[in-house]
């Protein structure tokens, strides 16, 4: 039992740091910079959980290795939720959340993290994301 335990944390540590190299690899950032990917990682989930009603973002997580469940569910209060946000108020909130100064600003940013979440998630599961969104921000997700 405690083989499996181990074998199911170690499967959902390599794919969080998939996700974190995939985003650290369309910037072009080495590995050393793994809290740059961490926080606009985080910063990007945060805001797109907080935007999404409580059942699809849910059902969005299921679909998140467990370790990056955690980071999306973290301080999650769902009783506040769905905050609306539109285009311009998503990418101030991430201008906000994300300290560091890289090309291509927060646009850029919030875009990486939803190119590489595309990427870990299923088709439906991203259509429903993306339904679920205003239409000046729903034309951000891929």
């Amino acid at each position: 039992m405690a083989d499996r335990m181990l074998s199911a944390f170690e499967s959902s540590l390599d794919k969080t740091t998939l996700i974190l190299k995939d985003i650290e690899d369309a910037y072009g950032w080495p590995k050393d910079r793994r809290n740059q990917s961490y926080a606009a990682l985080r910063t990007v989930l945060h805001l797109l959980r907080d935007r999404l009603p409580v059942d699809e973002s849910v059902e969005f997580a299921q679909q998140l290795p467990v370790l990056v469940r955690g980071i999306y569910f973290d301080g999650w209060v769902p009783s506040d939720v769905p905050i609306k946000l539109n285009r311009d108020d998503f990418l101030y909130e991430v201008r906000q959340g994300f300290p560091y100064d890289v090309e291509g600003g927060p646009e850029r940013v919030t875009q990486v993290v939803l190119d590489t979440l595309r990427r870990h998630v299923t088709q439906g599961e991203w259509q429903d994301v993306k339904d679920t969104m205003p239409k000046d921000l729903a034309v951000m997700l891929p």
